[in-house]
């Protein structure tokens, strides 16, 4: 029978390789997360209004925590909303 299994392509099978995620609040050298700055914080959060996970953005998890705290309390100043359809 066919003793040659080997599998050839036309052209050479490309290898995706993602850029290293980092977090660009130590890479910017920004010590304090403003909560009164709701343009920022909205590079955190989805569509519809939520925190995007740390795996998405590249944040710390010391400064994920303070983006967090800082949408919170935003939030509760009516800075951003709770909840949107469109936010962005």
């Amino acid at each position: 029978m066919a003793a040659n299994t080997e599998i050839r392509y036309l052209t050479p099978v490309t290898v995706e390789t993602r850029k290293k995620k980092y977090c660009r609040f130590k890479r910017s050298g920004i010590k304090y997360v403003d909560y009164k700055d709701p343009e920022f914080l909205k590079k955190f959060l989805n569509e519809q209004g939520k925190l995007l996970p740390r795996r998405i953005t590249g944040t710390s998890l010391k400064f994920q925590r303070r983006v967090a705290q800082a949408v919170k309390r935003a939030r509760h100043l009516a800075l951003l909303p709770y909840v949107a359809d469109l936010m962005k």
